[in-house]
């Protein structure tokens, strides 16, 4: 019974990555409930179908996750609020090569805003595990079942494997860095190549130097339910590269830190790329309203072009997704006319191409943004509403066989269908 129920856990873990979580992921209890009882009303007049397939869930999954992002998108800029969208600053690096910047704070600071200059001594590094390098011949270990643990902090997770005695080193070696990277517990794995042999690597996400710890993870199989000899077979503890933390300073005031993200006094958030040259700092500040105004627009149209892009992806998998794209191409051509005198043209494949200097133009010739680009906030609000529906309802883009439709003006809930459509495991739900 463990053993299956451990089939299980890693068949979802390798179906369903972890997804990107912003602040908009959070919600308060009454917000849940809303979402429940907009998910109880659609199933009340739902017809009832056949269970979706495998590929199916997926698909619904897939798409529900997209509208999450687009909704994100839109809500980071500002969209979710009357005037955020024309109000939102944007902030510029002085050499965005070694240091780039994303304002934080609030739409409309009541203060002004400080202006850094970051130099950059040395970056935050993970740790990194190189496994011997092999030949690509047979598999030394005798057939059986094996498994290996990596701990990370005070959790371990637990791989398991099978050989049969015919696989070779390269397709054991590939196999654990799809069983790692599928689990998504924090390690990258990935092969390394040095004339005819292969290896092993290991690579934690995290950086910076662990408290309290020598090392971010551990590799072992002392202790494992299964076969030990994978670790000292593959080499997989052998650390080449120790964790790091990266070293700066700020207005000439030194600081460290884990991570090579970082947050200043809670207005800036920025990314140190590369050791900057001696004394020549990188200055963060504001950007100006009009090239805030524009960069926002600009933001703003990439994700929504990334949804359309998600979307026509699946095609393939669900020709349904086609009702979806009608609808969206719908939604923009109701405001083409409005975009192309600031710069923005719906193209044929249904997405927004942004020429960036003529909205540049616009937004510096306007003296009030909300009117003129207000085109663009009924736009907003209209993709919010539809990423919403998506989110309560994916089903409704899926391919399914109908058994029979309920009764009208006396349908009723069936306790079943919101259970199984909450139970396909939404990363990141809400």
């Amino acid at each position: 019974m463990g053993a299956a129920l451990n089939m299980i856990y890693n068949h979802y873990l390798a179906s369903y990555n972890s997804r990107r979580l912003t602040r908009f992921d959070a919600h308060k209890r009454s917000e849940l409930r809303n979402v429940y009882n907009s998910m109880v009303k659609i199933n009340r007049d739902a017809p009832w179908y056949l269970p979706a397939s495998p590929q199916a869930q997926q698909y619904a999954v897939e798409l529900k996750e997209s509208a999450r992002n687009l909704h994100n998108t839109i809500a980071c800029l500002g969209g979710l609020e009357e005037n955020g969208l024309f109000d939102q600053k944007s902030a510029y690096s002085s050499d965005p090569e070694f240091v780039s910047a994303s304002y934080t704070g609030p739409h409309s600071p009541k203060e002004t805003v400080p202006e850094f200059d970051v130099e950059v001594f040395s970056l935050a590094s993970p740790q990194k595990n190189q496994g011997l390098f092999l030949e690509d011949t047979k598999v030394s270990l005798a057939p059986g079942s094996y498994s290996i643990d990596i701990g990370i902090g005070e959790m371990s997770y637990e791989f398991q494997f099978a050989l049969d005695g015919t696989e070779t080193n390269g397709q054991l070696q590939e196999r654990l860095a799809r069983l790692i990277n599928s689990s998504a517990v924090g390690i990258r794995a990935s092969l390394a190549q040095s004339d005819s042999r292969t290896s092993l690597q290991l690579v934690s996400e995290t950086t910076g130097v662990p408290s309290g710890r020598p090392r971010i993870f551990q590799v072992s199989d002392d202790h494992t339910s299964k076969m030990p000899g994978t670790v000292a077979y593959l080499g997989l503890n052998n650390m080449v590269g120790e964790a790091s933390d990266a070293t700066i300073s700020v207005n000439g005031s030194r600081k460290s830190s884990s991570s090579n993200q970082m947050t200043l006094e809670g207005f800036f958030d920025i990314l140190l790329k590369k050791v900057t040259p001696i004394e020549k700092p990188v200055h963060i500040g504001l950007k100006t309203d009009t090239e805030s105004l524009t960069d926002n627009i600009t933001q703003l149209m990439d994700g929504y072009n990334a949804f359309i892009r998600a979307v026509s992806s699946l095609q393939s998998a669900q020709t349904k997704s086609l009702q979806l794209m009608h609808e969206l191409e719908d939604i923009a051509s109701d405001y083409s006319s409005l975009m192309e005198p600031a710069g923005l043209s719906l193209t044929d494949d249904g997405t927004v191409s942004v020429e960036r200097e003529l909205l540049h133009q616009t937004a510096a010739r306007t003296q009030d943004a909300a009117q003129t680009f207000g085109f663009i906030k009924n736009f907003c609000n209209r993709l919010l509403r539809k990423s919403s529906q998506i989110s309560l309802n994916p089903m409704k883009y899926v391919e399914k066989k109908v058994v029979a439709y309920k009764n009208p003006g006396h349908s009723f809930v069936s306790p079943y269908s919101p259970g199984s459509y909450s139970g396909m495991m939404f990363n990141g739900y809400c």
